[in-house]
């Protein structure tokens, strides 16, 4: 079969390249980069969620299970809601997916068809943009503002954007690539909005967790009923240190849950139970390692944040959520192009601000989800970097 012989959707045939992983796969070919591109740390998983799958494995736990999770699990991740938030969630709104993505995937699925839109609060992961461009729908960008403060939203702009094709919002908060946390009164007033106009909200908590001025970052499950049109995804990846594991979760309103249960079947046909033994331990036992996962994470922000400070020509916006920042250049040029530069001639790994569309221009990301050895190598390499470029 030759390329001309079929036809590729497309949809399909012009999705885009992640900007993201041009500059990371460089890293297989140029030596000795301290990689801060991508969304994880240097941390591999700990060994009694690594023991738990293992056990899991040697006893027999290898067969089809739940669509939706064990029952283990979905239960531990409820009782998880009621000691962070103080919340209810019936276990049954609750499944279990192959990855946050997944969950992202089913949830465009079942929202966004051939026309449809779905606004999105931007700059923000860029996946989000291409599970809806994959269903033919258009990811349509409502770019924050960075300022000296933080990345702030106009809820005006937000609003004016959705129109008769719009199925769904999607909010980050804690976001990626900002840190960003919305606020309360745009939580309610999102949440309103959405009531209001039969919008379904897609809220995007995988950093809850990672959050260094309060506990836990606010869920819009504190303030939604099991009917209202909320959608939460979460994941194990970052809070467990589980990237590569691939598990994840939603929260999904009482009226989608056939339909979700029904769309599992024809995605993955539910998840593979010996790991969710794992995070069944991840979440019952895994709390102090958690909390000081945390610790090093701001340890590793601060450090960051005090090199940097002390850099010409860089800029940073402050965040106190996940494990991100984004910084300016001063006449840096194209982000994409100087972040190659970066890698060759400096042995440090960034991530492109505009690979995380409207509003990330300008920018970079740094992820500071390691060691503060590394950290401290890759402040110097880039120091010395600025002063050549």
């Amino acid at each position: 079969m030759t390329a001309a012989s079929f036809a590729i959707r497309p949809a399909i045939a012009e999705l885009q390249d992640s900007q993201i992983v041009d500059v990371w796969k460089m890293g297989f070919k140029v030596p000795n980069v301290v990689g801060l591109w991508v969304g994880e740390g240097d941390l591999p998983t700990e060994k009694f969620i690594c023991d738990a799958a293992a056990e899991a494995l040697a006893a027999g736990r290898t067969f089809y299970t739940y669509k939706r999770g064990i029952p283990e699990l979905r239960q531990a991740l409820v009782d998880q809601y009621r000691d962070l938030y103080g919340i209810t969630v019936d276990p049954e709104r609750l499944a279990v997916t192959s990855g946050g993505m997944n969950a992202m995937m089913l949830i465009v699925q079942t929202l966004i068809g051939a026309g449809d839109n779905m606004v999105c609060v931007s700059p923000v992961w860029p996946n989000i943009y291409r599970a809806v461009e994959i269903m033919g729908g258009e990811a349509r960008q409502v770019p924050m503002q960075g300022r000296g403060d933080g990345w702030h939203l106009d809820l005006d702009r937000l609003f004016e954007a959705c129109d008769p094709r719009t199925r769904a919002i999607y909010v980050a908060s804690p976001g990626n690539p900002t840190g960003w946390i919305m606020p309360e009164e745009q939580r309610l007033a999102v949440l309103n909005f959405c009531r209001r106009r039969n919008l379904a909200l897609v809220a995007d908590e995988v950093y809850n967790r990672l959050v260094y001025n309060r506990p836990v970052a606010p869920t819009f499950l504190e303030i939604a009923g099991p009917d209202d049109p909320l959608f939460v995804v979460n994941s194990f990846s970052k809070t467990w240190a589980m990237t590569g594991w691939r598990i994840g979760w939603m929260v999904m309103p009482q009226p989608a849950v056939p339909v979700l249960d029904r769309l599992i079947e024809f995605n993955t046909s539910g998840g593979q139970p010996f790991l969710q033994a794992a995070a069944v331990k991840a979440v019952r036992e895994g709390e102090e390692w958690v909390k000081w996962m945390v610790a090093r994470c701001k340890s590793g922000r601060d450090l960051v944040l005090d090199r940097l400070a002390g850099m010409n020509r860089v800029n940073v916006i402050p965040a106190d959520a996940s494990f991100y920042l984004m910084l300016q250049v001063a006449d840096m040029g194209d982000p994409l192009e100087f972040c190659k530069r970066l890698v060759v001639d400096g042995r440090v790994g960034l991530a492109p601000g505009t690979a995380f569309g409207a509003g990330g221009e300008g920018y970079l990301r740094l992820c500071y989800a390691q060691s503060n050895d590394r950290l401290a190598e890759a402040m110097d390499r880039f120091e010395a970097f600025l002063r050549k470029s």
